[in-house]
């Protein structure tokens, strides 16, 4: 019989509360985790990523922020925010495949709006799930 070795994928979890400071401690913490994998060509990318949809959960949501890190291929990372808001953000409205899709333009003089559009212009892909759309009494979004 046959035995086929387990990938050499990690992943972790980390549960913030609704604070200002959690995003320091979501960039910290997944900087950490890359740079610790070998990935470090990646650390910036990630951290900014993290950051924004940490700093995005805090501003519109009332609960805690989970935040998942998952190792998909050699040079791939998955990045999981979920928040307790269940609103979609227009600009996760529609998800992307392979970098493929329209990023709606920002108004410059904007005061809000700059930072999903960073992580799409980051991300190859991108989307969301609203839990509330499809379970009714689940209560949150993933981005």
């Amino acid at each position: 019989m046959a035995t086929v070795s387990p990938e050499n994928r990690w992943s972790y979890s980390l549960t913030l509360p609704n604070d200002p400071r959690s995003a320091r401690v979501a960039r910290i913490t997944s900087r950490g985790a890359v740079e610790t994998h070998g990935m470090g060509e990646l650390a910036d990318v990630t951290e900014l990523v993290v950051s924004e949809l940490v700093t995005n959960s805090y501003l519109y949501s009332d609960g805690p922020i989970e935040v998942r890190l998952k190792h998909v291929a050699d040079d791939r990372l998955r990045i999981r925010v979920w928040d307790r808001n269940p609103e979609i953000p227009l600009a996760f409205e529609r998800p992307v495949r392979c970098g493929k899709g329209l990023i709606p333009e920002i108004d410059p003089e904007a005061s809000r709006g700059r930072g999903l559009r960073i992580v799409r212009l980051c991300a190859d892909n991108w989307g969301s799930w609203s839990g509330s759309a499809t379970y009714p009494g689940l209560q949150g979004k993933l981005l």
